[in-house]
Parts: structure tokens; sequence; C-alpha cells
């Protein structure tokens, strides 16, 4: 057999998607080249007389070099890899397919130390050790099982180890070995402490293989979620830390969300919140910011005291894992607007712009959510502008981090609805760096950088002037009509009626072609599309022969659909371009054609004044017509 080291790996290239990537294996290998000839001949020598006896197949004898080779510094580059390239790894793992389990527990102990290093762990899966140790999994031997788990914990960091690991029916046996004593016990023997070392073996071989989305299912297929739970209440940091870690993997899936929420872990998740082990903190942390998607998990981290403990841990700022984790979950949780209440309280809105500068991007892209839910209340964002948190909210435009640019457009959209804050963006160039966020590749940051527009348009003291100062800046919204993207198409939609209350900017618009494109979108069934499409094409009759090229665009006849829609918003922006588009006699005959004005009967009726006018409006001018051409007809 080939020594692992020329052995070519099979399928690199799909290990590389999930967790070990080729930077982190290439940024390994020039260190073993750094070491010269005389440094690895020592332990190059050494471990090579130890691998003669390793073959010689006395028991005896094979557990005494073993431990000789454990004097080894095994974990230096130089003896992993020097074990690796002498052959030593074929016999190590030759000797866990033996009777003798001293032999085996010798093998695992060096093969657990060195599998820390990437090429080692991927040489190991290639010569079949993770199969032997899933099956050693079974043995009655409780230290042998523990050191099997732990090594294929370090093995399962890529994504065909894992595969391995549950093909080999390893998930089943791993939440086997978490099947132990009750979990709580204050003094507990010496066979409940093995007991108890068993299942933290397992916990961490399961968080190493739950970043898979197939094994995560196989641990709840074996029964994982209750014994996770179970052991979740545990008071041993130890094994409760890989067991909250595993929970945070699994949370991305919405079915672990559920059974974190039933289960009752909540509770023990924000108890860990106030733990002393900031490695605990951090894993409880984040695996409420992935639960926080749900409403009933952010209300029982409220109904626990778990938004205190978080607003505390944000003065944590060294810890850049833990910040991350903390902030996470506070944006998730400030989504419901009882825990905005509480935050505000808690002083969380300061603590926040206080991180806005000097911060990881991970950190930031967090941090601004948070701030951006918290602005669902008007204090909150005269908070952020009284602690100077407009200047780098603004400065951050200028990144490429798309999940960061999503973020502070949310922030700054809902600043400029402040006056006050308006000023401030408006002084830094605020509104153009945003402008220029719509030449994005991505939807997301088009979309949220077009609303957030709207309002700086609203606020602005020249929002037209403003407007026109941005060389190219009315072609480009306009150019946007043509996404694919319905929140792109909805905020945009949105934007031009805003842009199109300056007669000037209106008029450009129409040059650059916005009716016939909005005419193209009429037929669209998305609700929120449909409302500002219907206040675009209302705002837009204001100018010239609109309502004439509407009505020739093929845009009325889909209009009068949308009054059949559940949505009352609907009703009201439909009735208002209605009532413009009745303003053409052509558009009236449409409208009366395709129904109009039995839907419109039942509006006029409406305790909403404005609906209720343009419904009645738009029904005289077709009544009106109506009267013209009889009169014309008869006379």
């Amino acid at each position: 057999m080939q020594p692992a080291s020329r052995r070519k790996t099979s399928g690199m290239s799909e290990d590389v998607s999930e967790s070990s990537s080729e930077t982190d294996e290439d940024e390994e290998q020039p260190v073993c080249r750094q070491e010269g000839d005389t440094d690895l001949s020592a332990e190059y020598w050494g471990i090579q007389k130890l691998v003669k006896y390793l073959k010689g197949g006395d028991p005896t004898v094979t557990v005494i070099a073993l431990c000789s080779m454990r004097d080894f510094n095994l974990a230096q580059e130089a003896c992993q890899m020097a074990i690796r390239d002498i052959g030593c790894l074929e016999v190590l793992i030759n000797l866990l397919d033996t009777e003798e389990i001293k032999c085996q527990i010798a093998s695992l102990k060096i093969l657990k130390e060195i599998s820390q290093n990437t090429q080692i762990r991927h040489a190991i899966a290639d010569l079949g050790g993770l199969e032997i140790m899933v099956q050693i999994l079974d043995s009655p031997d409780r230290d042998l099982k523990c050191l099997a788990a732990e090594t294929i914990a370090n093995i399962a960091q890529f994504k065909r180890a894992r595969r391995t690991v549950r093909q080999q029916g390893g998930i089943k046996r791993l939440v086997g070995l978490l099947e132990c004593i009750s979990v709580g016990s204050t003094s507990l023997t010496s066979y409940q402490a093995k007991d108890t070392e068993i299942a933290r073996c397992g916990a961490l071989a399961l968080w190493s293989c739950s970043r898979s989305v197939k094994n995560k299912e196989a641990i709840r297929k074996a029964g994982g979620i209750p014994l996770l739970a179970r052991w979740l209440k545990c008071s041993d940091a130890n094994i409760v830390i890989p067991v909250v870690g595993t929970l945070e993997e699994c949370a991305s899936e919405p079915s672990y969300r559920l059974a974190i929420r039933t289960e009752g872990m909540i509770e023990y998740l924000v108890k860990n919140l106030s733990s002393e082990h900031e490695e605990l903190q951090m894993h409880s942390a984040s695996a409420i910011f992935k639960c926080g998607e749900d409403k009933e998990t952010r209300d029982l981290v409220r109904q626990y005291g778990g938004l205190q403990p978080l607003s505390v841990l944000l003065g944590n700022s060294e810890n850049k894992q833990l910040l991350a984790a903390v902030t996470g979950a506070i944006w998730k949780c400030a989504i419901s607007e009882e825990n905005v209440s509480k935050f505000r309280e808690y002083k969380v809105v300061e603590a926040l712009v206080g991180l806005l500068t000097d911060q990881p991007e991970e950190v930031l892209v967090n941090v601004i959510g948070a701030l951006g839910e918290c602005c669902q209340e008007p204090v909150n964002r005269s908070t952020i502008r009284r602690c100077g948190g407009i200047p780098p909210l603004v400065q951050l435009l200028s990144g490429t981090n798309q999940a960061l640019l999503v973020n502070v457009n949310k922030v700054l959209g809902a600043c400029a609805t402040e006056p006050d804050a308006m000023i401030i963006i408006d002084h830094l160039d605020g509104v153009r760096l945003i402008w220029s966020l719509l030449k994005n590749p991505n939807p997301d940051v088009q979309a949220t950088a077009a609303w957030a527009i709207c309002p700086c348009i609203e606020n602005a003291k020249d929002a037209g002037e403003m407007v026109r100062s941005f060389v190219g800046g009315l072609e480009l919204i306009v150019n946007l009509l043509k996404s694919n993207n319905k929140e792109v198409l909805a905020s945009v939609c949105a934007a031009i009626t805003n842009i199109a209350k300056d007669e000037e900017n209106l008029a450009v618009l129409t040059d650059h072609g916005v009716v016939p494109l909005l005419s193209k979108l009429a037929n669209t069934t998305n609700n929120k599309l449909r409302r500002h499409l219907a206040e675009a094409i209302s705002r837009c009759c204001m100018w010239g022969s609109n309502r004439v090229t509407f009505g020739e665009s093929k845009a009325v006849a889909p209009l009068v659909r949308y009054l059949k829609s559940n949505d009352p918003a609907v009703h009201r922006a439909t009735a208002q371009a209605l009532y413009e588009l009745s303003e053409d006699p052509n558009n009236c005959i449409t409208m009366h054609e395709n129904g109009v004005v039995k839907l419109l009967l039942a509006m006029v009726g409406s305790t909403d004044e404005t609906l209720q006018e343009a419904a009645a409006g738009c029904i005289a001018n077709i009544r009106r017509l109506a009267l013209a051409t009889e009169k014309a007809k008869y006379g």
C-alpha cells in the first residue's frame, strides 16, 4: 500500500463546500516545508524505529511502542507528517481492527491527537479508518467508545467524512451514546461519571456530523432530540457545550426549531447566557439567533428573562465570536415589538450604536440588523441620531458586503423619516450613495436601496433638485422596472411614485419610457406590487398624454381586476389610479367593458375616505362620458 501522502484524495472538491476549505489545507502545507531536513530527522527516525516494533505482531511490544510514540509531541506538525509519510497511519488503523483492546485504545489515543491536522483527517478517511471507528462504537469497553467518538469528532470536519459516518450507521450509534444515566445527579459514582463522559464524546461527534443536512435528519430520526434536551439540563459545561453546539447547527432546520421550543429547551439556552463559560454563552446565543426566526421562540426568550443577559453581553466586545452571536440573537429577538420595548429599557440601541465602528463584518451585519428592527419605535430612530449613529452608517454604504448593505439601507431608510436625521444623511451625501446601490447586482440590495430612497425624497428639503443632481439617476431607476424580482419592482414603483411628485422629474421619467414599462407589469397577481404599481400609475398620469398611453399600452383592464383583491391598500391605490385614468374617454370605455362600475359601487360606501372619493370620482367620469355619448347620439 502506498503511503497516505502519495495516495490521491478522492472527492476533495466536494469536501471543500461545507466546512474545510482549500485555503485551510493550503495553509498547513507550507508549515511542513518550512521545517528543514535536520528538524524533521529526529522525529522521522524515532517514529520509523517504532513502526518496526508496531509491525512485529506481539501485543505487549505493540502497546509499549504505541506508548513510546505518545512521548513525541504529537501536536507538532513535524511529528504528524512523519507518521503519515512513513506509513505509520496504515499500521495505526490496522491495529483498530484487532481484538486487542489495549492496542486499540493506544492506537486511538494517537489518532485522536494527530487527527487535529486537516491532511491527516483526509488520509484517515482514505484508509478506511472511519468505518472501523464506527464499528468500535458498539464495543462494550467504555474507554474505547469514548476515544472512537472523539476521533470521529475530529475527522468529521469535512463533507465526505460526515457522509461516511452516516452511511456506516454511525449517527444512530452516536445518538445511542447519549442514552445514559438520569441527567442532573449531583453526586456521580465513577460508573455514572464514565457514562457522562461517553455522552460528552458522543455529543462532540454529533456536533461535527450535524453540519450536514442529511445528518441532521438522521439525528432526529434516531431519537436524538429528546436526548439532547435531557443533557441540556446538565450542570456540567463540558457536556452542555457540545450539546448546545449540536442544537445550534441543527437549528437551521424548521423541525429542530419547533422541537427546541416544544421540548422546553429555550429556558436552558437562556440560563446558559449567564454561564461563566464564554464558549457556552456564545453557542447558546447563536442557537437563539437561529431559533429567533419564530415568534413563539422570541416570546419565550423574553418570558424566561433572556433579553437582559443578552443586553449585558454586549459589553463584552473583546470576544468577537461571542459578540457576533449575541448581536445576532438581539437582532432576531427585536423582530417582536414587545422585545424592542424591553431593549429600550436596557439601553440596547445606545450600546449597538457604539459597536458601529472597528468591528468585523459578521458583527456589523447583526448590529445593523438589530438597529433596523429597533427602528420600529420612532424614539429609537432619534436615539440613533442623538448617539452619532448616522455618520458611521452612511460610511458603510461604500462597502461591498451585500448582507451589510441590505441592513444599512433599512436603518437609514427608517431614520430618514425623521427630518433631523434626514438633514445629516443629505449633508453626508448619503442619498447619492444609497441611489448608487441601485446598480448593485444583488436584488435585495437594490430593493432595500429603493425603499430607503422613498423617505429620503419625502423628507428632503428640495427633493426634486436633489434627484436631478444624480447624473443618470432617473434612467437607472426606470431600467430597474425590467427586473424579474417582485420586491425590486414594488420598491422601484414606490420610489417612482415619490420621484414623480416633482413635475420636472416626471417629465424626465416619461422620456425614459416609464409608462410602457409600468404597463407591462399590470398583469401581476402580487398584492404588494399591485399596490405600488397602481400608485405609480396614478402619479404618472399627471403628465402630458400619459393617461392615453397607459390605455394604449393595455394597462387599464388588468387594473380593474385589482379591485377583486382582498387587500384594502390595493383597493385604495387602484381606485385612485382608475380615477386618474378615467379622465381619458377611451379608458372609461375599457373600464366599463371590464365591469368596473359594479366593483366601484361597492367601495363608494367605504369608511376609507380616500377610497370612497376615488371610487365615486371614477364612476362620475364614466357616467359623464355615457351622458355625453347619449346626447351626441340622440340630441
